[in-house]
């Protein structure tokens, strides 16, 4: 297996200066969402970790911090997919293949795996939070026999808003993984669970001593489903959330995303439940 430490890392001169990256493919699998796989020059690595994120730019334009979602294995290529909710965001969605972005990174702090090795991971995502921890869960399948079980928790808001549907259905006829998906608002097309996603937390069988929690979505998500691990007394620092709070600049000047002298863009995105506990803004 390939360690994360063994992994090639990408370093540029300065890292205020984009990378340009080649669109290999790209696709649009909801109506905000757009799927795009990139290339790094000349066969370069990324050399990023489950839980990172990237500056992506467009000359003109500007740039946005968006997060890496396919798994570190995949040496020379890596995946985005960017949410269309503004001026930059709205102009990416017109690249298609053979184009190019600019890419700076990457940035931030991601999942410890070198704390998750031979742990039960129970992956909790709710809307777009699929997308960095798509990173993690690829990571974990890519060397499956280094880890515990590996429950998936996923919820969305409508049917129609579900990400990365091709794989969800390919996970859920592994019998390695235990996937369990829910919607807010379904419609008549829907079978399975209705509910937020803390709905899903109850009925789960864990093993206290070796579960580690990742979470990632929406802020008023993280308050609830922190409240659910621990009424099943999942011990604190084992609760992994990504707080990918107002990041702007990436390298920590421009202060978008400080939270009582912690930045999110450096200190994280990923923190351990411990470390934000404190802090009163963070959740």
């Amino acid at each position: 297996m390939k360690r994360l430490q063994d992994v090639e890392h990408h370093e540029t001169e300065d890292l205020y200066y984009p990378t340009m990256c080649k669109v290999t493919g790209a696709k649009q699998i909801t109506e905000m969402e757009k799927w795009y796989e990139l290339e790094m020059p000349e066969g370069q690595s990324l050399g990023h970790g489950p839980g990172q994120f990237v500056e992506v730019s467009a000359f003109g334009i500007g740039e946005a911090p968006i997060s890496i979602s396919s798994s570190p294995s995949k040496n020379g290529k890596f995946e985005l997919c960017i949410r269309q909710v503004g001026t930059l965001t709205n102009v990416l969605k017109n690249y298609e293949t053979g184009d190019s972005m600019g890419i700076r990174g990457p940035f931030g702090k991601g999942f410890p795996m070198e704390k998750l090795f031979g742990k039960d991971i129970l992956v909790v995502a709710g809307g777009i939070g699929l997308v960095p921890l798509r990173s993690l869960i690829n990571y974990v399948l890519d060397n499956r026999q280094d880890f515990g079980r590996l429950i998936i928790l996923y919820g969305a808001k409508t049917p129609s808003e579900l990400l990365f549907t091709d794989e969800l259905e390919a996970w859920k006829k592994r019998d390695d993984v235990e996937l369990h998906v829910t919607v807010d608002q379904p419609d008549e097309t829907w079978k399975g669970n209705t509910g937020v996603i803390t709905t899903l937390i109850p009925s789960l069988d864990l093993n206290l001593n070796t579960t580690i929690a990742a979470i990632t979505g929406p802020p008023v998500m993280y308050k609830f489903v922190v409240m659910s691990l621990k009424s099943k007394q999942l011990p604190d620092d084992q609760i992994y959330l990504s707080l990918e709070r107002r990041m702007k600049c990436g390298v920590g000047k421009c202060g978008h995303c400080q939270i009582n002298g912690v930045y999110c863009c450096q200190d994280g995105p990923v923190f351990n439940y411990v470390d934000i506990k404190p802090l009163e803004e963070a959740l």
